[in-house]
């Protein structure tokens, strides 16, 4: 492990002990330390190395949302995204980032920072979308917000945003439901 893993590992050990053995809630400023702690260090995947994530082999729900800063549907749906997360721990949600790789540290780190997003963010660097948008989804024009919501009987593509939490909820509930 190397000594930033450690770090980190020990970083999000710590916060664990100090909040989950309490009933009261996190402040704003634990959960903003939880963000920057979590999207500290934001891999960087091809697509080889993000495909795996895109499957399970668990009855658990998964979420995957790509996504980029630059798409006004994209981070209007994020609150809904993460608040879902949020209120279902059982349920795994992956922002798949797909701005670019070098405005990580000076967009955006500080645009999760802000936005208060403390979900697991991966870039995806794969420059020939024409390459993998197939093999994800041959329907998928290419167009995001895209999201995927699945477990290991069940999946479902959406291109297009979440226009609320019941909405995602809605979308959800027809994987829980089945």
């Amino acid at each position: 492990m190397t000594k930033k893993k450690i770090q980190l590992f020990t970083l999000i050990i710590v916060l664990g002990i100090t909040f989950g053995c309490t009933n009261k809630k996190p402040s704003t400023s634990a959960k903003i330390n939880k963000t920057v702690a979590l999207n500290q260090e934001i891999p960087i995947y091809n697509f080889e190395q993000l495909e795996p994530l895109l499957y399970t082999d668990s009855d658990k729900i998964h979420i995957v949302n790509f996504w980029a800063m630059w798409c006004a549907p994209c981070v209007k749906e994020l609150p809904y995204l993460q608040e879902f997360a949020t209120n279902n721990p059982e349920i795994e949600l992956l922002l798949v980032s797909l701005d670019f790789t070098k405005d990580i540290d000076t967009k955006l780190k500080p645009f999760l920072k802000k936005n208060n997003i403390n979900r697991k963010v991966v870039l995806l660097d794969a420059p020939d979308a024409n390459s993998w948008i197939d093999k994800i989804y041959p329907d998928w024009s290419g167009a995001i917000p895209f999201t995927i919501i699945f477990n290991n009987k069940k999946r479902l593509y959406y291109e297009r945003s979440f226009e609320n939490l019941e909405d995602l909820e809605s979308e959800i509930n027809k994987i829980r439901n089945k």
